[in-house]
């Protein structure tokens, strides 16, 4: 079922998503060589907590970090570890909380120092092609405009979408109603209605589509090598379009970067 918010709700969703927003501006600008992903799973653990909010991974399906943490041509998935991030590195952050009963999600791919050109290019254009679907949410269209947008620039490209993983519907759950693919004709599935709430999250490798998930049981890395890029915003339908609540306001990027 999918549920559209009511006003009140979506106040809360606002908070949360911009909660998570803030730390993921810090933990993005923290990212440089010689940390370790630990390192940055332990801040963001530290700040989603003196908020008053709980880790929304942590735990979930026995998950055990606060942030997905996954370098280079890890897709998605990737568990903090003691690996100590190095010049040329990409490394996406994924995190989620849980604050007064609703969820935030959100996640964002940094360079770590000076990267490849092919690199820069991967995560501009992954970045772009969120965009690209934000840009499609709008009351009555259909939630199959969202993955077609994404997927034809990214196609575009040059690059792959990785079909694994979708994006879902978020609120007092983590996962909700409907899956968000990101890729596939437009036109299709429900429509879309002012008050849902989505996470929208494409996945992008830089060479084949395909992916295969590790023995650990949950980082996701691309078949053949090539690196990976995601990004990702919670948005809600308005009746003009969408609104991004994980998009920080120019205060609360200031407070991010103190």
């Amino acid at each position: 079922m999918i549920v559209c918010r009511s006003q009140a709700e979506i106040d809360k969703l606002r908070t949360v998503n911009q909660l998570v927003g803030r730390i993921l501006s810090e933990l993005r600008q923290l990212a440089a060589p010689g940390l370790t992903t630990l390192d940055i799973d332990r801040l963001a653990e530290e700040r989603v907590r003196a908020a008053g909010a709980e880790p929304a991974f942590k735990g979930y399906h026995g998950f055990p970090a606060t942030i997905c943490a996954s370098v280079n041509e890890q897709v998605v998935h990737g568990i903090p570890s003691d690996r100590k991030l190095v010049e040329g590195d990409i490394l996406s952050i994924d995190m989620g909380a849980k604050l007064d009963g609703y969820y935030g999600d959100s996640a964002v791919t940094v360079a770590i120092g000076k990267v490849a050109p092919e690199a820069t290019r991967l995560l501009r254009v992954t970045e772009e092609s969120l965009f690209r679907g934000i840009e499609a949410v709008k009351p009555g269209g259909r939630v199959t405009d969202i993955g077609a947008a994404v997927q034809a620039h990214v196609e575009a490209n040059g690059f792959s979408i990785v079909r694994d993983f979708v994006g879902h519907g978020i609120g007092t759950s983590l996962h909700e109603e409907p899956q968000i693919a990101n890729y596939g004709p437009g036109g299709r599935g429900p429509r879309l209605s002012d008050g849902m709430v989505l996470a929208i999250e494409p996945m992008v490798n830089a060479g084949k589509a395909a992916v295969k998930v590790l023995s650990d049981g949950w980082t996701a890395v691309s078949r053949d090598g090539s690196l990976s890029a995601h990004f990702e915003h919670t948005v809600v339908v308005t009746p003009d379009g969408c609104e991004v609540l994980t998009r920080l306001t120019p205060q609360d990027a200031a407070l991010a970067g103190r």
